[in-house]
Order: C-alpha cells, then structure tokens, then sequence
C-alpha cells in the first residue's frame, strides 16, 4: 500500500494539472487556465469527484479541486488527463492557506461536499465551516460569490 502512495506522489508532481504548494499563484490563474473563465473551487477534494464531474458539466467554468493529500488527489487529476478535461485543476496545500494562492475577489464560487463534522468541542475549529473559515473564503470571493454546502443529511420529512 505504502508503494502505491508513493508512486502516487511521484507521478502527481508531472502532471501538468497539479500544483503543490506553488509560488506566486495569486491573480495568475487564467494564465494557468489559458482562459478567463469563472474560477470555482472544490475544497477539501479528496479524489476530487465533484470536480471532474462540474468540469465535465460546465465547460465554460473553471475547476479547482484543493487538498491536502496527494494520493487521494492523483485520481481525480489522472482522470482529467486521461480525458483530456482541460478545465479542471488540482492544488495540494491546506485549506487554511488559500488566500496565498488567491487574490482578493478572484474566485467566483465554492464548493464543500460532505464537510468533516469534526464532533468533538476540541475539533470545532477545524471544521470547514467554522467562522474563521468562513473568513478565508469571504476574503477571495468576487462579491455575489456562492458557497455550495452538499452534504449527506435529509431534512426529516
């Protein structure tokens, strides 16, 4: 298992899809996109499901898929390669970082799918949604910009 992770690591720093912690991002993502299409981003990404499947849907939008952990990551970005799906990304970092990767209003949209409730009193703060959270994503979006909670719980009918 252990050599897969690795193998993963490896191959997500040569795809041209990927960005790992990288310097001097802000305000520069439609030269990454080569396009000025609406920049949205999935946060938390995982295998970055929700990403690919809103870039295939929405051509005319531009996809980030954010995470901390590559391995996970390789997936969605090795699909997007595979399918030439030119209008999704993928950036490795944590969450808490973003403002150093956009500027101020750059973003147009945001998406939390099945955020980690993070139960315990002690953990609250890690919680995507927690105001100083909220905070970050209010500093990059545009004005009007929408934050997208999908999460798995129903409403009791």
């Amino acid at each position: 298992m252990a050599q897969k992770k690795l193998e993963r690591f490896a191959a997500i720093s040569t795809f041209s899809n990927v960005l790992e912690y990288p310097a001097d991002m802000k305000g520069k993502w439609n030269a990454f996109f080569k396009n000025s299409h609406p920049l949205i981003l999935e946060l938390a990404c995982g295998r970055g499901e929700y990403t690919v499947g809103l870039a295939k849907l929405y051509p005319q939008q531009n996809f980030i898929g954010v995470d901390v952990k590559g391995n996970r990551m390789y997936i969605g970005a090795k699909k997007c390669l595979t399918d030439h799906i030119i209008n999704a990304g993928f950036l490795r970092t944590q969450i808490e970082k973003l403002a150093d990767y956009f500027e101020k209003g750059e973003v147009d949209e945001i998406w939390i799918t099945f955020p980690d409730p993070q139960l315990r009193v002690s953990k609250a703060k890690k919680r995507l949604t927690h105001p100083r959270f909220l905070r970050l994503y209010a500093a990059i979006l545009k004005p009007g910009g929408f934050i997208h909670l999908k999460t798995e719980l129903r409403d009791e009918e």
